[in-house]
Parts: C-alpha cells; structure tokens; sequence
C-alpha cells in the first residue's frame, strides 16, 4: 500500500511539473497581434490629451499598458517605414521608397514574420503590406494584402471588398479578417496576427478626401474643430521654397485651404480613427471568448505622422516631428503596470520587441532595440543618444531631407540642397518654430550635429550598393566604372558646380544632368555648359541600381 501511495505521489509530483513546465511555455510563447494604422500621427488618440480623437478601445489599451511619448518613425513615409519596420533597418541601409522595383531579398531574409514563423509561430497578414515582395507565403502562412484603391475617384476607394455580398468599408472588412483568423488559428502553437489598416489615410484622387462609416457620423458632429496650431501666413513663409512648391502645399489645397474643407477632412480622419478603434474592440472581445486574452499581447502603432494643416501644408514626409512622431502603445497582459515612457523609440524597435516578447532572437544585422525591458522592468536606459531621420525619395515634388533627432535637440537639411539647414531646441521650442541655424550662440551645436549626421550616414550605409570607382573627367567626357556585384547600372546624375561649397552641398549650378536612365559609363559633356579657363569646377556623380535604389553621390572631385 505503501509503495502504491508512493508512485501515486511521484506520478502526480510528474504531471503537476510537467503542467508547470506547460504554463510556463505558454507564458514565454504569447500570440501577439500588431495593429499598425496609416497616417496617425502621434496625439491622434484620446489618451494623448486629443479632445478631437474619439479612441476609447485604444486608450484603454494605453491606460492598461505601457505607452511611449515620443515615438519616432525613422522615415515618415508609409513604403519606407513599413520597410523599415519589416527588416529592423534604417532606410538608408534598405533604400527602399515606393518607386523601388522591390525590396532587396537580403532584407526580407531576415523579416520579422519570417524569423517567427521559422520559430514555431503561426503568421497572419491583413491589409497593407506596403512593400513590392513575392514571397509573401515565406512570411504568413495566411495573408491577404490590399490597400485602399487609389485608381477609384469616389467613395468605391474604400467600399470594395465584400462580406456576404454587403460592400463594406476597408476597416470593417479588415476587422473581419482578424475574427475569422482567431477563430481558425490552431491551437497548438502560438500565433502573431499583423492588422495594417489603411486609414485614416485620405483618399488622395478623390474630392471628399475621406470616408468613413456611417456608425461614426456622431465623431465631432456638433463641434467646430480650432484651427490648426502654427498656421499662420508667416508659418507659412518661413518654410523653404522647395517645400512650398511641392506636394506638401499641394495636399493643403485638397484638404484644408477652406474652412469646408478643413471642418470635413479633420473630422473625418477623426471618424476613420474611429472606425479602426470599434474593430479594436470587437478583436478584444473575440480573444475574451476564446479564452486567450490573458496571453495575447497587442502592440499598436501608426506607420508615420501627418499634418493637419499645420504651416498651413498637409501629408507627411517632413522632418518635423508632425510628421515623424507616431502613437506607440504595448499592452501585455501579463503585466498590470502601466507607464508613460519618455525615451526615445523607433519604428525600428518593434521587429525587435515583437521577438523578444516571442522569445527569438532577434538578427544581428537589425538596427533596432527591444522595448520590452520597459514593460517588465525599472529604470531602463536604451543608451540612445541621437538618432538619425531621413526621408530620402528621390521625387522632384517631395524634397528629400535627411538629419538627427536628440531628446532636446533636432538637426536636418534638404539632400537636394544641403545648404538648406534648420536646428530646434526641442525643449524650449516643441513647436519648431525659431529655427537657430543662424543663431551664433548655437553654432557648437549645430556642427556636433552635423558631425553626428554624416557619421550615421556613415554608419547605415546600404554594403549592397553599387560603387562607383575611379570616375574621371576627361575634359570632354566623365567615365566611371561600377563595382563587380550582380547588380546593374539602370540610371545616373551627374552635377558639376563653380564652388566646392556648391558641390558640398549638392547644388549642380553648372550642370545638373537630373536623373538619365542608361547603364552606360560614359557620357559627353553637356553643351549647356563651357568650362571657363583659369577657372575651377567640382563635379560628383551617383548612379541607381536595377531595382531603382538612389545610390549616394560619389566625393566630391575638381577639373
């Protein structure tokens, strides 16, 4: 009897640790859902402070979680930031922006959905995948990638995928999706469910700009939205002409240079914010009745800011922090503390969150940091002092611009034109509006920044690239040759300038070739052009590659 009672106790000592060992499995394997949203910028919520935003369901995620002010998307453009966020690079490493043929197959090797589902995870995609790659069943092992319809000029932009024959809205249908994917998920391994609504983004090719459902026409309907803040004629004026003459005051025109059309448009980005906020909710309750809330981690994000008519401009793209800060809020349920983090995180740093919460880790190649030690831990110090930003799409009607971002400085300049220059304290001046450049009281500043960008470009910079090598001027033509790689020449610029400051800065104020498209490597002197004699040029080549990355400009070099 007593030997009988004694294997019961060992066997029952057996299953309650193997139970344990069970739990503690689960407890290091959660699902994980990242809803990443199109466009909102960092105070598009309620619990930001935003009494225009109508976010219950995302606010109380805040309230329960751990939500990081100051949020930075890298690249504040939805191709390069979505990338970004799928590789754990900087732009400047991926070079990939929308009129790239695709995305390099030596950055989505290591893709954040690839690396999960190699793990054991069970991978889903609905919406906005936003990036030119084919090998999107390497990534989910259920997906389906869409986008609101750009080509459709009415309201069929967002209501054309159906639901038992009903034509819903985008939002909806996407918020279907995720119900449906945690109804069919298997049980027998964790999941990880990416949501990528496409609003509130407007749609740009229509007249109303926004729609929304019905269900949120209460969203702000008896309240006079104020005026956007620094929106002054003078705002205006004080931006540089590169930008004034671009797609950013363009998009103004469309949305808010009446105040009908202002009214409209803010209201309804609010009512799209909204709808995404009602299927939150829905998600929520879905994962209550399976039983699976307690294990399942949310992670929201927006892919890049935006302006409201701010400097009376709209869109992103901009290195001011409308446009680069975004809403960050990681809710895990295993964990009651809520914080309101001020340390500086990226874009980048989710891939690398999302695996350590998975208990993978992460590549060494990524550029990103964990943010889960802020969620489980006291007194976390992510050692990051200056970040860079850039926005580097080589488009005639969308500046490129590149710098750095402290937590009290920022430092940026246009690449087309680096002479271009601005310097906030962002402390005493949140706003960015006294633009210190030529303050002399700042000038140490402003060259350790300087010196702190060109180190980072350094740093980040793209080891597939095409190189040029030994480019010459021969008096009557420029050669150049292109490194041995499996890449081709498909484009090049050439600037030649009458200073070296000029050149230094981009400015071909002798000849700007603009871009060719040719794989040639050797190309006549322009006729526009005569070289002066006793007189000293500077020229600088760069040439793009098959898939139409930019490739940076060569030094610097006199005839």
């Amino acid at each position: 009897m007593n030997r009988l009672l004694a294997l019961s106790i060992i066997g029952l000592s057996f299953l309650a640790c193997n139970k344990n060992k069970s739990t503690e499995i689960k407890e290091e394997k959660p699902n994980i859902i990242f809803i990443l949203t199109d466009d909102q910028r960092w105070d598009a919520l309620g619990y930001a402070g935003n009494e225009l935003a109508h976010t219950p369901e995302m606010d109380k995620l805040a309230k329960s979680g751990v939500f990081f002010k100051n949020t930075i998307a890298t690249t504040p453009i939805c191709a390069a930031s979505r990338a970004s966020i799928f590789s754990g690079l900087q732009e400047r490493t991926h070079n990939y922006s929308f009129t790239s043929k695709a995305m390099k197959d030596e950055y989505m090797e290591h893709a954040f959905p690839r690396v999960l589902k190699k793990s054991g995870y069970y991978t889903g995609l609905y919406g906005k995948f936003g990036v030119k790659y084919k090998k999107l069943d390497s990534l989910y092992d259920v997906h389906e990638n869409y986008d609101l319809r750009y080509d459709r000029k009415d309201i069929t932009s967002y209501y054309y995928k159906t639901l038992e024959k009903d034509t819903v809205h985008l939002t909806r249908y996407t918020g279907e999706k995720a119900l449906q994917f945690l109804d069919k998920a298997p049980t027998d391994k964790p999941f990880c469910l990416q949501l990528s609504f496409s609003a509130p983004h407007a749609s740009d090719n229509t007249v109303e700009q926004y729609f929304w459902q019905e269900e949120n026409n209460h969203v702000l309907e008896n309240v006079t939205v104020p005026d956007a803040n620094i929106s002054s004629d003078e705002d205006y004026n004080k931006l540089p002409e590169l930008v004034k003459d671009g797609f950013n005051r363009l998009r103004w025109y469309w949305r808010y240079d009446t105040p009908e059309k202002y009214q409209h448009s803010v209201k309804g980005y609010f009512r799209m914010l909204a709808g995404i906020d009602n299927e939150i909710a829905k998600i929520r309750t879905k994962l209550e009745a399976k039983g699976i809330a307690d294990n399942t981690i949310i992670v929201l994000m927006g892919d890049n800011g935006f302006f409201l008519g701010e400097r009376q401009i709209s869109g992103k793209w901009l290195m001011y922090d409308n446009s680069l800060k975004v809403p960050l809020i990681i809710y895990d349920p295993r964990n009651k503390t809520h914080k309101d983090v001020d340390a500086m995180a990226l874009n980048i740093d989710v891939p690398s969150t999302i695996l350590d919460f998975a208990g993978v880790e992460a590549p060494k190649s990524w550029h990103g940091k964990s943010l889960k030690p802020f969620i489980n831990e006291k007194n976390v110090d992510l050692e990051r002092d200056t970040i860079l930003i850039e926005h580097l799409w080589d488009f005639k009607n969308i500046a490129p611009s590149e710098g750095v971002r402290s937590k009290e400085w920022k430092y940026f300049r246009y690449v087309d034109d680096k002479s271009i220059e601005e310097l906030y304290n962002l402390k005493d001046d949140p706003r960015e509006t006294n633009n210190l450049v030529n303050d002399k009281q700042y000038q140490d500043v402003l060259n350790n920044l300087r010196a702190k960008c060109e180190d980072l470009i350094e740093k980040y910079k793209d080891p597939y690239a095409l190189i040029i090598e030994d480019n010459t001027f021969d008096g009557k033509a420029f050669h150049w040759k292109v490194s041995n790689t499996n890449q081709k020449q498909t484009a090049f610029q050439i600037l030649v300038a009458s200073s070296q400051e000029n050149i230094d800065n981009n400015i071909g104020d002798v000849w700007d070739s603009k871009k060719i498209e040719s794989d040639t490597t050797e190309v006549l002197k322009a006729n526009q052009f005569r070289l002066k004699e006793n007189t000293s040029y500077y020229w600088k080549m760069r040439i793009y590659d098959e898939l139409n990355r930019t490739g940076s400009y060569t030094k610097a070099l006199k005839i």
